[in-house]
């Protein structure tokens, strides 16, 4: 007998279909920011009349304030039908929506207007960890700039977050009090949309948040464990073997499964203790028959065992912690020479030309007010201007094509008591040398002081990293910043002796070393040659950069 049939025919089935049109309430609202956000995709809460249902880690009731009616408004939404939404005008009663299908999602969000589940506690607003740059997944906080108690107001700045590439500065969306603050000062490794902080909108309000701590149903769900928790589950049943009585039940152990010497471990394990010399024998293994895991290795370390494995008896030192900053840097470059096939071409190039004409522009710069041209602000121009005629190096591998840019956005590497940073220089080849000179030096300066924006860093298609002016070295070889396909490396210029115009002549020349690191996955070496003909070009004859 079809379907159809059985809700035709079937009493109990027919009250069944009923029962399930009945109306579902209490939509949890929910505000997005532009700063950040964690998805959660299908995070919907649903409350019945009368009741609460949970759906999606959190749990809502459904509150009613007497003496205001509900305002009612008809939403069209397609093929799913229409849906009447009606709401209070206390933003703090949750938003009622009933119609055929109650199936929504709700937008990426970073903070949510909830109410708490304990009558002790007043409607209030969860600040989550907001993911300040395409990359982050986790942040830490530098420090508060509001306390607890203090007024807050749309566009004021809350606290400073330590992203994986910079400090940035995290805005209040909504007026009100902040009345709890989770994780202080100095908080590492917060997770993108843990809460961090409590607002309310009414002062009276704040005392009650003295000892509130998030609830962990509260906490983000993650797509696919809301997949999993909306589909019903049948109940496991184990079969269990009748155990003979003959044979004792051997307790288990903890220790690595051995064969003699031997000790069993799977060989992402074995490579992973291998690269932070950890010992075999001091990890317990929970694979099958003791196995020992790459999981294994990674409680091991987390638990200080790579201390333990690298402390030599008698050896004085001293752990310095990693910064964010470090820690991202770090798998980029480390994942950047294990995927991306390097090959290095070098140029010298004559600058006497160059440091002519430098000292030629200096003092109109300086009569005009503006910041002295250095060397490196000349060659950022003559890179750009040689990407613009060789436009096949200003392009990035993205598997199934090459991207070729048609902005010339140059990243110079800034060494700071903080880490590495690359400023970005947009457009560096439609701009004029003084433009560039007061941009470096801006930028120079933010990244200083730990302040630089994902604006001042995103968006380059090729890095300049220049050791020869600030640190002498002559020549040496850079590792390539994905997902770009070339970096150049500056060394520093030396005065050589040359042969002069006529047989037994001699002249002294300064000559400065190029190297180019590319990406052989789209960049051939006829074509890095072409570029570093071409930047030799505007270096020896540095007037043509200004045509």
């Amino acid at each position: 007998m079809s379907a159809a049939h059985l809700l035709r025919h079937s009493r109990k089935l027919r009250s069944l279909h009923n029962a399930l049109d009945c109306e579902r309430s209490g939509l949890v609202r929910y505000f997005s920011t532009a700063s950040g956000s964690f998805p959660t995709k299908g995070n919907v809460l649903l409350v019945s009349t009368g009741a609460e249902k949970r759906i999606g880690g959190a749990r809502f009731p459904q509150r009613k304030q007497p003496g205001k009616e509900l305002e009612t408004s008809k939403v069209s939404l397609g093929l799913n039908g229409s849906y009447t939404c009606r709401r209070s005008p206390n933003n703090f009663i949750p938003n009622t929506i009933t119609g055929l299908n109650g199936s929504l999602s709700c937008g990426q969000i970073a903070s949510a207007r909830s109410f708490s589940s304990s009558a002790d506690l007043p409607p209030h607003q969860e600040i989550g960890m907001p993911s300040l740059s395409p990359t982050m997944t986790e942040g830490n906080i530098a420090r508060w700039l509001k306390k607890e108690g203090d007024k807050v107001s749309p566009g004021e700045v809350l606290c400073e977050v330590e992203t994986d590439k910079a400090t940035v500065e995290m805005e209040c969306m909504e007026e009100g009090y902040l009345a709890k603050i989770i994780h202080g000062d100095g908080s590492k490794e917060i997770k993108v949309g843990e809460i961090i902080a409590v607002t309310v909108e009414e002062e009276g309000d704040i005392k009650k948040f003295k000892d509130y701590k998030p609830s962990t149903l509260a906490a983000p769900v993650a797509p696919s464990e809301l997949k999993a928790q909306s589909e019903p589950t049948e109940p496991k049943v184990e079969e269990r073997e009748p155990s003979k009585a003959s044979e004792p039940k051997a307790p288990r152990t903890e220790e690595p499964s051995r064969s003699g010497d031997r000790i069993f471990s799977s060989p992402l394990a074995r490579k992973l203790a291998e690269d932070n010399n950890v010992p075999l024998s001091s990890v317990k293994g929970t694979g099958p028959d003791g196995r020992i895991l790459k999981a294994d290795i990674e409680d091991y370390l987390a638990k200080g065992g790579r201390k333990e494995a690298l402390a030599a008896p008698g050896l004085s030192y001293t752990d310095v912690p990693n910064a964010q900053i470090r820690k991202v840097t770090a798998n980029r470059l480390l994942s950047s020479k294990q995927t991306i096939p390097h090959y290095y071409l070098t140029v010298d190039t004559r600058v006497d030309n160059l440091i002519k004409l430098r000292g030629e522009l200096n003092p109109l710069q300086e009569s005009s007010g503006g910041k002295k041209i250095s060397i490196n602000d000349l060659v950022i121009k003559a890179a750009a201007l040689a990407l613009r005629k060789v436009p096949q190096c200003n392009s990035s591998w993205m598997n199934d094509f090459i991207r070729q840019y048609h902005n010339v956005n140059i990243n110079v590497a800034v060494q700071t008591e903080h880490g590495l940073f690359v400023p970005v220089i947009r457009d560096a080849d439609k701009k004029g040398l003084g433009m560039i000179a007061e941009e470096v030096k801006q930028l120079a300066q933010r990244a200083r002081d730990n302040s630089l924006k994902p604006d001042d860093y995103e968006g380059g298609t090729f890095t300049i990293s220049n050791l020869g002016g600030p640190f002498g070295i002559k020549q040496f070889c850079a590792i390539i910043n994905p997902p770009q396909s070339a970096i150049l490396a500056i060394g520093s210029a030396e005065r050589r002796v040359i042969p002069g115009s006529a047989n037994g002549q001699y002249e002294f020349g300064s000559f400065m070393s190029a190297t180019m690191s590319c990406d052989h996955r789209v960049i051939d070496g006829a074509i890095g040659a072409e570029f570093l003909k071409a930047f030799k070009g505007y270096i020896e004859n540095p007037t043509s950069m200004l045509l």
